[in-house]
């Protein structure tokens, strides 16, 4: 499928699309952000980009009553996910994915924060996240939230936290827990605007800047080839 355009729902702002948002530019995609506790979420037509993408953020995805504009949210992707479009949640993007399509998304068994290795399952090693290991299978866990997989969805990767760390529903569906989008240069940022959350888990940012396995230059490339990976194998008709 040829893209043209993307639409990012991005949370806060240093959450950002990040290495999938270099891979569209190199590949001329139009990509526009909404920030989506202060957007008009109604008033967007949902099926109107090409590609969708959720991106992720420090609630959760169950948390309408303090944050009610997940109640829009949730039915624009609801709305996107029956058109069968293209549609990529990284995150709570993918936990309010699950949820959209009925399963259950709940607090995990303790904060999975830093860098750590996947384990792909079969389909997870024919679909685009065997790219990862290359790099050693590492990529940044930063979550305490988990969903149960949804119906008619393959468990592509688990960790020993987290047996749902990504997901797909077809070819036009990616949903991924972990954070492969980070760029190298902007942990920092994470590890400022997470500093509470950081903090609450007994984490400091020098274990995480010390970690064995920090963001570079081939964590990056990795990345850059899950995503080309699953844009290149999206059905010509988009559904």
């Amino acid at each position: 499928m040829t893209l043209a355009s993307a639409l990012a729902l991005r949370h806060v702002a240093f959450e950002h699309a990040g290495v999938l948002g270099q891979v569209l530019a190199a590949r001329d995609v139009r990509l526009g952000h909404v920030d989506a506790p202060r957007a008009d979420l109604s008033a967007i037509d949902p099926l109107a980009p090409d590609l969708l993408i959720v991106l992720g953020g420090p609630i959760g995805a169950y948390e309408e009553a303090a944050y009610p504009f997940l109640v829009p949210e949730l039915r624009l992707i609801e709305a996107r996910l029956a058109s069968g479009r293209p549609i990529i949640g990284i995150c709570l993007g993918a936990q309010l994915m699950a949820r959209a399509l009925g399963a259950r998304v709940h607090p995990g068994p303790r904060k999975e924060i830093g860098w750590g290795p996947l384990t792909l399952t079969g389909a997870g090693q024919a679909s685009p996240l065997a790219h990862l290991r290359p790099a050693g299978g590492q990529v940044l866990h930063w979550h305490g939230d988990t969903f149960d997989l949804p119906a008619g969805a393959e468990r592509l990767a688990s960790s020993a936290l987290y047996a749902n760390q990504a997901f797909a529903l077809g070819p036009s569906v990616f949903g991924l827990q972990f954070h492969v989008e980070v760029l190298p240069g902007d942990i920092e940022d994470w590890l400022v605007g997470h500093a509470a959350e950081l903090a609450q888990a007994g984490l400091s940012p020098g274990e995480l800047r010390a970690a064995p396995a920090p963001p570079g230059p081939g964590t990056a490339a990795a990345a850059e080839r899950v995503f080309g990976a699953w844009l290149d194998a999206l059905p010509s008709g988009g559904g």
